[in-house]
């Protein structure tokens, strides 16, 4: 903004010296000759330029695509330089052809005759529309006659003069190099269909009259799929092992990162690493966005590369297809889409989408492993993508982390598929863990979280599962134009997308996997902080069992991940935990009056809040009845106060106690409570209303009067008049009081979750939904109840506490602390790799909770969070692991890349091929340099 203001006063100046660039350059005298007409001038090259036709072509003699304008005597008007007489010459340089005059008869070659420069004798000339990044033109162009030229080689030329040739035969279009390059990148990076791109060209040529342009539409489709198998070949190698057929995914990258055994492992990698190191993990799925139609003549349909790169061979895939059995398998777990749409079927469409395999660490599609659909997502579609995808580049790996959607379904008959197929091979002894991503296994039965969660898969990492639907988002941006694309054209655009999706993780691999170091020590070291804190305050006896099931369960899988689930069927009640408040610790002293005269305080306490919180609910102004009934219990509760307070004069020793302060609740523990009412209750009114008292000349409500307590004196005074007794007999009365709202806070929060996981998550109808929502609302009135009586016991606990030692133990309660449980209530979510536990639950003094045998909720809140944090903490160390060896990986990766192409240039005989065999080793160089250069001291060693 602040470089917009300062241009805003220039604005007007800059458009008058715009404007006098439209006036004729140079007084209209040639700059050249200085003695002709200057009424040329050029709007590609740089600065004011004034010609004459003679002199403008000549100084364009190397640069043919410059657009010229022509001084008409009032402004500048667009003509070529053609039109000036410009001779493209074609085989010498740019020079004529010294044997032109012995071809007197160009007729004969079928090109028309035109007349050159001065003292040039007739030659074989052609008109030709190149196409170009500025545009579209026109040229005529003189052909080499040189003995030994053939009419037939004059492709060729053109492809000399960096020209592609529209055909072989008679050429009468040519796309400049440049051109075409510029088409792949935009179509890569912008989705720029050749339609899109083309009109843009025309519009450069003509934005008044495009209609005028030639349209060479047809010509770019073509010209442009020539061009990418071209460039494909070249960067693989192919310019050079020309004796060599790429074979299936032969003109495709992969991951520099995941393991491949000869390429970017250690020779001894085998002795090295055990299997949890060297997975490779795979990710599949399916985007039926991704259609294709069906062709109308697809035998004239021609292939430059099937099975080259990313999507199969067509024909292995199709005889695949006819040998499979549909058995319409439905899903027992979930009603997943992709699965049940298996049925769906349109007439008009060869392909109702495309599945894919891609590493699951780094998002990279996996070679000759893209399958296309034909009734939705099918297991003989993904068992193809599957098997092709597991036996690229992993020769003696012997485990693979398979990560689908379905994966719970699909993996129960994968190896019987795999076995009773002819076309479907696996690797020999290879170990295939199934799993489903983090964000679809919240939409699986409860049973298949511990079992598919890669939380609970050993050797995983920090995984989501997740990365492929990443990699969609820019597919469907092309999907609509490859939809009705011949079928070997559409599979070339989606290679070409899939590499060069491919070629930018391999770009950004090294900074990606410094960002992943970072971020894995960060998060093992919260993640171990808080296993530890929870390991301190549980008994180690039931820690050690606890280990060695999640040691067991994750060798054995299967049902032994079932330990992962909650055990407990139902929560405690409420009548539970009123039974269990009543236990709370009593005072040693022997005084047992001031015991009783305590108690009975913090009871006013807990009844003051109860009827401040009846009075939140209730409408104002208040019904007649309300209003009786609210009088009734502030006269009974003032009787209690006075009574209390006259009772204390004894105890605190006649003690005057000056000032006064009235009661206050936090709001944000008052939440919801306007949804608690309910038939029956008190407020329930007639129809009699009566205006509300004046606050002026009313006495202070007995729910706000003051209780006056040893705490509300403070410690240093209670010392001082030696009233010790009294102050460690309401300490620990407020210790006890502390401690009971907190255990019936962990009740109710666990209450609130099971209700949340029984009743309101598999709610039936409406009806339940609400009579369950209604219970939860009960819950949270009183886990609201709980935190406000333990504020007022954290309070005085503060004021009473000489030493501060105490009140370290009883921290604040925050409102994100009472969040429902996801543990309990969604166990199968997304999102827990970083998750914690709120303080209360790992206080001091709960480890009596679990000594002996007390089991019940508790122990099961207890076991569930250890068994997920020890995961979560060994999930993030396998992480910091897995990113050193990857970092080793892609400096062999690219160190591997760099002596292929060291071996080419050695072995390379033609000057073209050895310069870019070069080219190639520096290439890579500087990936190995960079790789080594900001990997140091964080990769492991190759020893």
């Amino acid at each position: 903004s602040d470089f917009i203001r300062e241009w805003l006063p220039w604005r007007t100046e800059y458009l008058n010296v715009i404007l006098e660039g439209e006036q004729l350059a140079k007084g209209g005298i040639c700059e050249q000759c200085c003695q002709a007409e200057g009424s040329i001038r050029c709007m590609s090259c740089t600065g004011v330029h004034a010609w004459c036709g003679p002199c403008a072509v000549k100084a364009h003699r190397n640069l043919p695509f410059h657009k010229v304008q022509r001084w008409n005597g009032t402004h500048y008007q667009a003509t070529s330089l053609m039109d000036l007489g410009f001779l493209w010459h074609v085989g010498h340089g740019g020079g004529p052809c010294p044997q032109a005059q012995e071809n007197p008869n160009p007729e004969e070659s079928g090109y028309v005759s035109g007349e050159g420069p001065p003292n040039y004798r007739r030659s074989s000339r052609s008109q030709m529309t190149i196409v170009h990044t500025e545009g579209i033109f026109t040229h005529e162009v003189s052909w080499c006659s040189c003995p030994g030229s053939d009419p037939i080689d004059l492709h060729l030329s053109l492809l000399r003069e960096r020209l592609f040739p529209a055909s072989i035969s008679k050429p009468k279009t040519a796309f400049t190099f440049e051109v075409l390059n510029h088409f792949l990148i935009d179509a890569l990076e912008c989705k720029t269909s050749a339609m899109s791109f083309y009109q843009k060209l025309k519009r450069f040529t003509n934005n008044a009259f495009p209609d005028r342009v030639p349209d060479r539409y047809r010509e770019l489709m073509r010209v442009s799929r020539l061009w990418r198998d071209l460039k494909h070949r070249k960067w693989f190698g192919f310019g050079h092992d020309t004796e060599l057929d790429p074979g299936e995914g032969g003109l495709a990258l992969f991951c520099p990162a995941c393991p491949q055994p000869g390429i970017n492992l250690p020779p001894d990698w085998k002795a090295r690493y055990d299997s949890n190191t060297v997975t490779r993990q795979y990710v599949i799925d399916g985007n039926f966005t991704a259609q294709h139609m069906k062709m109308n003549k697809p035998e004239m349909d021609v292939s430059l590369s099937d099975g080259k790169g990313y999507m199969v061979s067509e024909i292995p895939y199709q005889s695949h297809l006819q040998q499979s059995v549909d058995n319409k398998e439905r899903s027992t777990c979930s009603n997943h889409r992709a699965i049940n749409a298996a049925n769906i079927n349109k007439s008009n469409l060869r392909s109702t989408g495309i599945g894919a395999t891609a590493c699951a660490r780094h998002g990279c599609f996996v070679p000759h492993s893209v399958v296309d659909f034909q009734k939705g997502e099918r297991y003989m579609n993904t068992d193809y993508s599957i098997c092709n995808a597991l036996s690229y580049h992993s020769e003696n790996i012997t485990t693979a982390l398979v990560i689908y959607d379905v994966g719970c379904q699909w993996s129960v008959n994968f190896r019987s598929r795999v076995k009773s197929s002819s076309s479907l091979f696996l690797p020999s002894g290879l170990e295939i863990i199934p799993a489903v991503g983090k964000f679809h296994l919240a939409a699986h039965k409860l049973s298949c979280f511990p079992r598919y969660s890669l939380n609970f898969v050993k050797g995983a990492g920090h995984l989501d599962g997740e990365i492929l639907e990443t990699l969609w988002a820019p597919f469907n941006k092309i999907s609509p134009t490859a939809r009705s694309m011949t079928q070997a054209h559409r599979q070339e655009v989606y290679d070409d997308h899939m590499r060069d999706s491919n070629w930018k993780k391999l770009v950004g691999i090294v900074p990606s996997l410094l960002k992943k170091y970072k971020t894995s020590n960060k998060c093992l070291e919260d993640m171990n902080q808080a296993y530890e804190q929870l390991n301190a305050v549980l008994d180690p006896n039931k820690v050690a069992r606890w280990e060695l099931d999640a040691v067991k369960a994750e060798a054995d899988r299967g049902e032994a991940l079932d330990i992962y689930l909650l055990r407990g069927d139902k929560a405690p009640t409420f009548h539970e935990a009123q039974l269990k408040l009543g236990k709370n610790p009593v005072s040693s002293s022997a005084n047992l009056g001031s015991v009783a005269w305590l108690a009975e305080g913090i009871s006013i306490e807990d009844s003051q809040d109860q009827l401040r919180y009846e009075l939140r609910q209730l409408p104002s102004p208040m019904s007649a009845r309300q209003e009786v009934k609210t009088s009734e219990k502030r006269q009974r509760l003032s009787s209690r106060i006075e009574k209390f307070h006259s009772t204390g004069q004894a105890f605190l020793k006649g003690l005057e106690i000056d000032g006064a302060f009235i009661p206050q609740d936090d709001p944000a523990f008052c939440v919801q409570e306007d949804q608690e009412k309910e038939d029956g209750e008190f407020w329930e009114d007639d129809d009699t209303v009566l205006e509300a008292p004046d606050e002026e000349v009313q006495e202070l409500a007995s729910e706000l009067m003051s209780i006056w307590m040893p705490s509300s004196i403070g410690a240093a005074k209670l010392m001082e008049i030696g009233l010790h007794d009294l102050l460690k007999e309401e300490m620990e009365l407020r210790i006890g009081q502390a401690n009971d709202c907190l255990d019936q806070l962990r009740t109710d929060l666990g209450s609130k979750a099971m209700l949340y996981r029984q009743n309101f998550r598999t709610a039936n109808s409406t009806r339940e939904g609400t009579r369950t929502k209604k219970e939860i609302q009960k819950v949270v009135v009183r886990i609201n109840k709980h935190v406000r009586s333990y504020q007022r016991a954290r309070k005085a606990i503060l004021r009473l506490d000489l030493n501060d030692n105490i009140g370290e133990k009883f921290k604040e309660i925050q409102p994100e602390d009472l969040a429902v449980s996801k543990e309990v209530t969604e166990e199968n979510r997304f999102g827990q790799g970083v998750s914690k536990m709120a303080w209360f639950w790992m206080v001091d003094g709960e480890q009596n909770l679990l000594n002996g045998d007390s089991g019940g909720l508790m122990e099961e809140f207890y076991r569930i969070n250890w068994l997920k944090a020890r995961a979560r903490r060994d999930r993030w160390r396998e992480e910091v692991s897995l990113v050193r060896h990857e970092m080793l990986w892609t400096t062999l990766w690219f160190q591997y890349q760099k002596e292929i192409w060291e071996t080419r240039a050695l072995q390379s005989t033609e000057p073209g091929k050895e310069a870019y065999a070069s080219k190639q080793v520096e290439l890579w160089s500087d990936f190995t340099k960079k790789a080594g250069l900001m990997f140091q001291g964080k990769q492991m060693e190759c020893i």
